[in-house]
């Protein structure tokens, strides 16, 4: 093995160590609005609220566990997985859009949310749901080109916003 690739292979048994170990304080867990669909990595909300906690001297760690473009039966059946050990609080942005693309009724919606809720409570993870918001964020103007997606300054004002919801 090349020395490049064992440093690689190192630093990833770490990370992993690390996430397993819980090191994980906040998860933000959803679709699109999560994951910061159309910006680069560094412009969700769930980087720019690491990035706000470690300019206040926080060592929270937060991960973004958002995928374009799941359902709620998606989110839902990688929840446990998606969320490790350790993890304090969930972030919960989840909308109904993906959903209705796929013909999932707004009752069996609310009852995958209800099981996502479910499962972290049980876990005793605090929940923080941002679709509040992402929404007031959107209705403010702060949407890409799409009309569906924040910008980074939108997703900046969701950051700033969950700031101070934290503990």
């Amino acid at each position: 093995m090349s020395r490049t690739a064992w440093i690689v292979a190192l630093a990833a048994v770490a990370l992993l160590a690390t996430i397993r170990c819980g090191s994980a304080q906040i998860v933000a867990l959803g679709g699109s609005a999560t994951a910061g669909y159309g910006l680069s990595p560094s412009e969700s909300f769930p980087s720019q609220l690491q990035a706000m906690l470690q300019a206040r001297g926080s060592a929270t760690r937060v991960i973004n566990a958002g995928v374009s473009g799941e359902t709620t039966a998606q989110i839902l059946a990688r929840t446990n997985s998606s969320v490790p050990e350790g993890t304090k609080i969930v972030i919960l942005s989840i909308f109904m859009l993906n959903d209705r693309t796929h013909g999932v009724s707004p009752a069996q919606h609310a009852a995958n949310i209800a099981a996502i809720r479910g499962q972290l409570a049980a876990r005793g993870i605090r929940i923080i749901d941002a679709n509040g918001l992402i929404v007031a964020a959107a209705k403010a103007g702060m949407l890409q080109r799409d009309g569906l997606h924040l910008t980074a300054a939108g997703n900046q004002r969701v950051a700033a916003g969950l700031v101070g919801s934290l503990r």
